[in-house]
């Protein structure tokens, strides 16, 4: 293997077997792919055909010696499967690319743009930058940067500038490069050599598909054709310019952005990456199943350009082997067949594949780390016989120049790409690419005038408004805010930053001042790119280029607010209304065209509000800019309502209602995922009335909010009536001063959400919301229950203390109030929430109990009567509900806090049935003894209820209740005692049942430090019944016995009377100091206890003393 030049030693046809490398962005083709070996390194090389317009390669013909290419032949120019756009592209196109051709493969492999290919072009473009060193030819290339591609195109300098001088466009461009780049600009004609060689070209490809047919002259009558056409010389050269310019014409007119060669192929060189289009035909034949043809004059040898020209197109096709055709003055004398490897070793055509992968790799770093602007256009200019490679870039030229702007022909086609990629990364979803999504389409908007492109402008706008996923949790956006915060990727670059710092191995710009200040970038010599890594990329990941993450909701839905704004103002922009049509011209006719007309009703599209039409971008786009701005609001509405800023919770969520209108207003129908978000709305706006009932004492403040409104929400909602009146919420979302009517409209609210879930389109959709909407159902009725209940309370306290009766006002708010609390259980069962429906069922009691209080009769002195039975029935009642309630819940363990609290009210319910029942005994109705059985069964079943173990806030209040019960039942068990004459053993039995309850009740409250005058009036009762006892004894011992005993009595007050110290000083204490006393001790209730203590207690003394004085007994013993 030789050394020399770096001689290729073999090459790899084995397509099948190749092995492809798996960073490779196309390595998940299992199209064919070529490495190459040089002697001492290795460059690879790998074509994979994405696109292929041509058929399979069929064996070309072989033409005789002695053939006459000067003489076109028969097929001359038709359109041919085998050689595609080849037969015309050869003579016109293939050596000046078509303008945006790099756009056109971009729109097709869309998926491959801004992050797996390096460069898109078209091989011709990509050839020529190969041999800058070697050629002293002029470069004038396009350079667009799309994330980390680039885009190449020729920019046809001459040709722009014959445009200018008749449209006037880019005069600036003009004098910009005759000032600094060539003064003496004039058009460069080609010779006709040149054109000619373009010629037979062409006739030998159209020789070389006749198969086995024997090329034949075009007949004579061929002229004649082209004579009468308009051609004034029959000369076969000035005919083909004049064809070649026609058809050049054609294609910049007609082709515009479309993909117009034969194939594309994903080229990988050593580590770039490229996406290339390629019009070379492709022959089958010799010893591989692929070739390329060339024609070559005899007398002229292959020079290095040629070399490079034919390795590089083989390469990029991945054709193995190159079939010569060598002709003199178009007579063809020979064929060679020469392998693709052995073209750099070709004589006076030798050349270092090494050098050209290092100008590659070279070129590449130049433009990526000074084409940095997503959106500009930059100029690759070399001139003619020039070593200098400089950078322009045109849009900052064109921005400065004073002409008017937006002048850039690649303005258009760029916009467009930035679009299009970006909304194919939308596509994927991934949330690591949204700030490289963001500056694309950013850069796209400033590309665009509103005017000539609203779609584009609208749709990028609704597009930047989606980057926000307004529906995350707290939670996703912690995860995922480092890799948003670092979603600009490397090919993601800010338009407004730029990299001051500079790479000491990287020198773009001479140390000498430079005449040229307007470049952006200078290779001083072209000598460089042979160097290798003379040039590298140091731009990595700008930081103003990640994706801004915030954790404020208000401040994200702003954005997106922003965004859908400027959406709307570009639709809104682009439709016409009929006051904006010209007016018609009196003196030119109307054309009347006859159509069949369709059926009534078919195909009618009325313009909407607007102007709009059904089924236009404008309207598709609209309805998706509404519902944005709808969950924007709506999301604006849930931040301020756990702000507990309701009356603007109310203001955005009205909003949002206000934007569904809109939207319903367009829509022909709604979708499940639209009705599913509005009953969303719909329940957010029925928590925001029924906060705003609850909290009527801020309603100043709430007004404030409510009717404060920025700018923006103000075009926005002009942009809403310009298609709906967006009335359609109103009664929902005023904000009222009534309470009840705010809880009436969260009800209807809930309810309208509910009819929703429930409807046949989301009946398998809404499940979970279902069960929410029930659950606010329930409590809103509760609260409609309770707020009703209230009122009876309130009118029945109005009325205390004054002789009445039950009015129907009164029966109309309790019959209300338990008609919502029966709905409410009702959608509480319907999700099997037993500890709600408890509540409820608690509630329910609570009405029952205020219905006994209102039976209350009234004697006619305006005091308190008998106990009614009205009373007994809807205490009993109330005990059943409490019941009900106790049951539901079935343990403490199910809710701990609503089980406490139903006992509590079961305990109060009887203790208050027991009480009354005792202070106010219906004897007219009941005999005694019945109303003493009833009292104690209440009584006993109060105290049941009472849980004396269990530590909780309520237990010095069960501890309470379950003294007084006792002390209730001795006193009762005491008035039996003493009122009972006859039956000894109930009389003996009423007094050990009083005993009993006597002891307990002291016992219970000893235990309590907040009871003295309780505590205290309890014993001085057990002193009384001892003082009873003895008075009913005939023996001495036995008096003595009993006295004794109501002595130890008195002496326990003796801790009654400390704790009623205490407190006394205490309150003294706070008076001293001038503050607000809380103590419940009742000072007249505790001298009247000491008023009935003092003789009490006297009177024992005394007795003590007179059985002393029978009985000898020593009396200081006794007291002691």
């Amino acid at each position: 293997m030789s050394s020399d030049h770096g001689k290729v030693s073999s090459v790899s046809t084995d397509h099948t077997h190749e092995e492809l490398d798996p960073d490779s962005a196309a390595s998940e083709d299992t199209k064919q792919g070529t490495v190459i070996c040089l002697s001492n390194n290795e460059v690879k090389s790998r074509a994979v055909v994405k696109y292929s317009a041509a058929p399979p390669p069929a064996t070309y013909a072989l033409l005789q010696e002695k053939t006459d290419l000067k003489l076109p032949p028969a097929n001359w120019l038709r359109e041919s499967a085998q050689l595609g756009s080849a037969g015309t592209t050869m003579l016109g196109s293939s050596s000046k690319s078509k303008p945006f051709s790099s756009f056109g493969m971009a729109y097709d492999f869309i998926d491959s743009i801004g992050n797996d290919v390096d460069v898109v072009s078209d091989s011709e473009n990509i050839k020529k930058l190969l041999k800058i060193p070697y050629s002293k030819s002029h470069v004038s290339m396009a350079v667009h940067r799309v994330g980390r591609t680039l885009l190449l195109d020729e920019l046809d300098i001459q040709e722009l500038f014959m445009r200018s001088s008749q449209t006037g466009d880019w005069t600036w461009l003009k004098e910009f490069y005759q000032r600094l780049i060539d003064q003496k600009w004039q058009r460069k004609k080609k010779s006709k050599e040149h054109w000619y060689e373009k010629a037979i070209l062409s006739k030998f490809l159209y020789y070389s598909i006749n198969g086995n047919d024997v090329a034949e002259p075009v007949p004579s009558d061929t002229d004649a054709c082209a004579e009468a056409e308009g051609c004034e010389s029959l000369d076969y050269t000035a005919l083909d310019v004049t064809f070649i310019e026609c058809l050049s014409a054609s294609i910049l007119l007609v082709q515009g952005l479309k993909n117009d060669f034969v194939r594309n192929i994903l080229w990988t060189f050593e580590d770039i990456h490229m996406l290339v289009g390629s019009n070379m035909p492709i022959f089958g034949g010799g010893r591989y199943p692929a070739v390329s043809l060339r024609l070559r004059d005899n007398n002229k040898p292959i020079n290095i350009l040629t070399g490079i020209d034919y390795w590089l197109d083989n390469l990029m096709c991945n054709v193995p082997e190159l079939v010569m055709c060598f002709h003199v003055n178009g007579i063809v004398q020979k064929y060679e067949m020469i392998k693709t490897e052995d073209i750099p070793d070709l004589e006076n055509s030798t050349f270092s594949t090494r050098v050209v992968k290092d100008i590659a790799q070279n070129i590449l770093s130049f433009l990526k780390s000074n084409c940095t602007k997503e959106g500009h256009t930059y100029w690759l200019f070399k001139a003619s016989g020039s070593d200098i490679v400089k950078l322009y870039d045109l849009t900052t030229l064109c921005e400065e120049a004073p002409e008017e702007k937006c002048q850039n022909p690649f303005t258009l086609p760029v916009a467009v790409l930035l679009y299009k990629v970006a909304s194919n990364m939308m596509l994927k979803k991934n949330r690591k690419h949204y700030g490289t999504i963001r500056t694309l389409l950013l850069n796209c908007i400033k590309l665009l005038d509103e005017e000539k492109h609203p779609q584009i402008i609208a749709s990028a706008h609704y597009m930047l408004s989606e980057l926000f996923h307004l529906d995350d949790s707290s939670e996703d956006e912690e995860g995922n805010g480092e890799s948003l915060r670092n979603g600009g990727s490397e090919d993601s670059y800010s338009e407004d930053e730029e990299d001051d710092e500079e790479d000491e191995s990287c020198s773009y710009t001479s140390s000498e001042p430079l005449q040229d200040c307007k470049a952006v970038a200078v290779i001083k010599s072209v000598g460089e790119l042979s160097v290798p890594e003379k040039y590298k990329s140091t731009h990595k990941i700008r930081p103003n280029c990640s994706f801004p993450v915030s954790q404020d909701k208000e401040e994200k839905c702003r954005l997106v607010l922003s965004y859908v704004l400027k959406g709307l103002k570009a639709v809104d922009s682009s439709i016409k209304k009929e006051s904006d049509l010209p007016a018609a011209d009196p003196n030119t006719p109307i054309p009347l065209k006859y159509e069949e007309t369709a059926p009534c009703g078919e195909g009618l599209k009325l313009p909407m509000r607007s102007g709009m039409l059904p089924g236009s971008w404008q309207h598709q786009m609209k309805l998706q800019l509404f519902l944005k701005a709808s969950k924007a609001y709506y999301v604006l509405a849930e931040a301020a309502t756990n702000l507990l800023k309701y009356g603007r919770a109310l203001r955005y969520i009205k909003l949002a209602l206000q934007c569904h209108d809109a939207y319903c207003a367009i829509s022909s129908g709604l979708y499940p995922r639209v009705l599913l978000f509005h009953s969303q709305c719909l329940y957010l706006c029925g928590d925001v009335q029924l906060m705003l009932a609850q909290n009527a004492s801020n309603r100043a403040a709430y007004l404030e909010e409510y009717n404060y409104q920025t700018k923006e929400d103000q075009e926005i909602l002009h942009c809403l009536h310009r298609e709906s009146s967006c009335q359609a919420f109103n009664m929902a979302t005023d904000l009222a001063t009534d309470p009840e009517y705010q809880l009436f409209v969260s009800s209807k609210c809930y309810e309208a959400a509910h009819d929703l879930l429930t409807s046949e389109a989301l009946k398998d959709l809404g499940q979970e919301q279902l069960a929410q909407v029930l659950k606010r159902l329930g409590n809103i009725r509760n609260e409609m229950g309770v707020f009703y209940m209230n009122q009876a309370a309130a009118l029945q306290t109005e009325k205390e203390g004054v002789r009445r009766t039950v009015c129907a006002a009164e029966q109309e708010l309790w019959k209300k109030s338990f008609s919502y609390f029966e709905k409410g259980m009702q959608n509480f069962e319907a999700i099997s929430d037993s500890v709600n429906k408890a509540l409820l069922l608690c509630n329910i009691g609570r009405l029952m109990r205020i219905c006994a209080q209102a039976h209350c009769a009234m004697t006619t002195e305006e005091s308190r009567g008998e106990f009614s039975p009205e009373e007994a029935l809807y205490y009993n009642k109330a005990v059943d509900y409490y019941q009900r309630a106790m049951k539901c819940l079935g343990s403490r363990e199910s809710h701990t806090a609503v089980w406490d609290s139903v006992n509590w009210e079961l305990s109060t319910t009887y203790f208050t049935l027991a009480t009354l029942l005792q202070d106010y005994a219906p004897l007219s109705r009941k005999a005694q003894e019945q109303i003493e059985r009833e009292v104690t069964e209440a009584m006993m079943k109060s105290l049941r209820y009472c849980d004396l173990q269990t530590e909780s806030a309520r237990q010095p209040l069960y501890q309470y209740r379950a003294a007084t019960i006792h002390h209730r039942l001795a006193s009762m068990y005491h008035s039996c005692y003493r009122n009972q004459v006859g039956d000894e053993s109930l009389r003996k039995q009423h007094r050990s049942l009083a005993e009993l309850h006597y002891s307990k009740a002291v016992r219970l409250f000893l235990n309590l430090s907040d009871a003295p005058c309780e505590l205290l009036r309890t014993l001085l009762e057990r002193v009384a019944f001892a003082e009873f006892t003895m008075a009913g004894q005939s023996s001495s011992a036995v008096k003595l016995k009993t006295l004794t005993g109501a002595l130890e009595i008195m002496r326990e007050t003796c801790s009654a009377f400390r704790l009623i110290h205490k407190e006394l000083q205490d309150q003294q204490q706070k008076e001293a100091f001038d503050s607000p006393t809380s103590s419940g001790l009742n000072t007249e209730e505790v001298m009247k206890l000491i008023g009935v203590f003092e003789p009490s207690f006297s009177f024992l003394l005394l007795q003590l003393v007179k059985l002393s004085t029978t009985k000898w007994i020593d009396v200081k013993e006794l007291i002691v």
